[in-house]
């Protein structure tokens, strides 16, 4: 039976984490399925001291709680987690998630048991991910572009994960390689993403592995940097993996994005159409194989933004 390793990042959030741990510690069939629970404290500034206590009150069960010794960001995070992590699958879990059902050990293996159809396995598992407030679906954490047209399935392959609530087997993760760690915030997913398939997995998205977000249903306000490091981040990945068409037309795409998005800030477009431009004397091109993109169009994958 295949074991698992939780792996969470936190920042700033110590009830949202202590809560997570808290959730963790009811789950079913522990002893059966759970090898290791690794919490990373990204360099917070809050006390994270109720975290640290409820760890050492289960010196002898599953958690591992590590500082970190400077904010190392989304992917260096994960990866360095990741590097210490020994079980057979790989859950990342974002800090403000709560679990309600206690099954969700069972439901992560038995999801990476299906049947892709294709000459493709299981690599990665994206969850349903609902609000807690309002319990309803979040639909920017929701594995696919044709939300109404995809939203009732049970279970389908696609394109990309999202970061909220995902899994990896070990081996599709040591295959495809740690996540971008020139991307201090966004995108990430993606880029990963279609370096699972390229390595010759499928990605999948299973209802039955269902999560809730602290999130707010009317979204995070993001700061103009961030919205940058997304745009720029984005249009890294289409310059990477997809043909030049993609390129243009996400740079272009993403840049309208930031503009409205950022409320016309001004100089941050111009910083950022300045890293852009920079993108093909800086980075190289891995364009996927006609594999991948048979199983793009296969999953009807957007790519276009």
């Amino acid at each position: 039976m295949s074991t698992i390793s939780i792996i969470i990042i936190t920042y700033n959030r110590p009830e949202d984490a202590l809560g997570l741990l808290q959730d963790i510690e009811k789950l079913n069939n522990k002893a059966g399925l759970l090898k290791e629970v690794i919490l990373l404290n990204n360099a917070s500034s809050k006390d994270y001291g109720k975290v640290r206590d409820f760890v050492k009150q289960h010196p002898d069960s599953w958690f591992r709680y590590i500082d970190a010794t400077s904010n190392l960001g989304v992917s260096m995070g994960r990866n360095y987690a990741a590097s210490l992590a020994t079980g057979d699958i790989f859950v990342f879990l974002d800090d403000d998630v709560v679990i309600e059902n206690q099954d969700l050990l069972n439901a992560f293996a038995k999801a990476f048991s299906r049947n892709t159809g294709m000459d493709r396995r299981l690599g990665t598992i994206s969850c349903k991910v609902r609000y807690y407030s309002n319990r309803e679906v979040q639909v920017n954490a929701f594995p696919h572009k044709q939300y109404n047209a995809y939203k009732d399935l049970p279970w389908f392959l696609t394109g990309y994960y999202v970061g909220c609530a995902h899994a990896f087997l070990r081996e599709c993760w040591l295959a495809a390689g740690n996540y971008p760690d020139d991307f201090f915030y966004g995108m990430e997913e993606y880029d990963l993403s279609y370096r699972v398939l390229e390595a010759g997995y499928a990605i999948g998205y299973d209802a039955s592995v269902e999560v809730f977000h602290k999130e707010s249903p009317h979204g995070r306000t993001a700061k103009s940097e961030k919205l940058q490091m997304m745009w720029v981040n984005k249009s890294i990945v289409a310059w990477r993996y997809l043909p030049l068409l993609y390129f243009f037309t996400t740079t272009i795409a993403w840049s309208a994005f930031y503009l409205v998005k950022s409320r016309f800030a001004l100089p941050g477009l111009f910083k950022g159409w300045i890293r852009v431009l920079g993108i093909p004397f800086q980075q190289a091109r891995k364009q996927v194989q006609p594999g991948t993109r048979q199983y793009l169009r296969q999953v009807k994958a957007r790519l276009w933004f």
